[in-house]
């Protein structure tokens, strides 16, 4: 049995597949972030899932792609946890950059591959080897557009905020939480200058770094892509961009990439 893990910093989609592709079950932990969580909140996570707990030891493969996995030190602690914890699998840790990658991007294509979801990065894929040229200093000072930097637009409770954001786990999933008051209301001149304040700010800080970012297709995967699709049309045609896929999860393609490359 593989198991398939897309993991955001607010949720985990695992989805447990055959030698043959077929799905065996389908499950969502809390996501697991390990910039924001330590071994114990991990496996207390993992352990919330019966699923995943009655099968731990049947596992052979753990292919997990992860928001704070993209240095080799998060990339190890992660792996030694999931590999105590899956004893019989082969464990590959990848950043969920990679997950974006295989999702949305044909095989041997060049593309620009972003991720808009509760945080953010893009990255320069040759058709073989991933280039990010900018390197995330996570959710306080960075993560253009993504659903955290629209939480802090908001004027709330200092105490309530404080509280939420210092003493509470998963302080940028609290903030991406507000994206969703900001997409209901997109036509809201207030919440539109928003969006298209971030947008030009990713495009300007992100997309603009790739020479080429003409030429090729940009690819999105994540809530904040999927739900502001036009927007994000319009403001390429603008910048002469190619608006290529935008996916909501790259989970299902997941399954596609890993049974053509068994």
């Amino acid at each position: 049995m593989k198991l398939i893990v897309d993991s955001g910093s607010t949720k985990a989609d695992w989805i447990a597949i055959d030698d043959d592709g077929k799905v065996m079950f389908t499950t969502q932990t809390l996501g697991l972030n390990p910039e924001i969580l330590n071994g114990d909140e991990i496996v207390e996570r993992l352990n919330d899932r019966f699923d995943i707990l009655q099968n731990k030891k049947t596992a052979t493969h753990l292919f997990f792609y992860g928001a704070g996995c993209g240095t080799e030190r998060m990339k190890s602690m992660l792996s030694q946890i999931f590999k105590t914890y899956f004893p019989n699998a082969i464990v590959v840790v990848e950043e969920d950059t990679y997950a974006a990658v295989f999702a949305t991007t044909p095989k041997g294509e060049k593309a620009i591959v972003s991720i808009l979801g509760t945080g953010s990065n893009c990255s320069y894929f040759d058709g073989k080897v991933l280039e990010q040229r900018v390197q995330s200093l996570g959710y306080i000072v960075m993560d253009d557009c993504s659903g955290n930097v629209f939480g802090k637009e908001y004027d709330v409770t200092p105490d309530y905020v404080k509280n939420k954001l210092y003493k509470e786990p998963n302080p940028n999933a609290y903030l991406a939480t507000f994206a969703k008051f900001l997409i209901q209301n997109k036509e809201h001149e207030f919440c539109r200058k928003i969006i298209f304040k971030e947008m030009k700010s990713f495009i300007k800080n992100y997309i603009k770094q790739f020479e080429n970012c003409k030429e090729v297709p940009v690819h999105f995967v994540g809530s904040i892509a999927f739900y502001l699709k036009e927007e994000l049309a319009e403001i390429f045609e603008k910048y002469e961009l190619q608006l290529g896929n935008v996916l909501r999860r790259p989970i299902d393609g997941l399954i596609a990439y890993h049974v053509a490359n068994n």
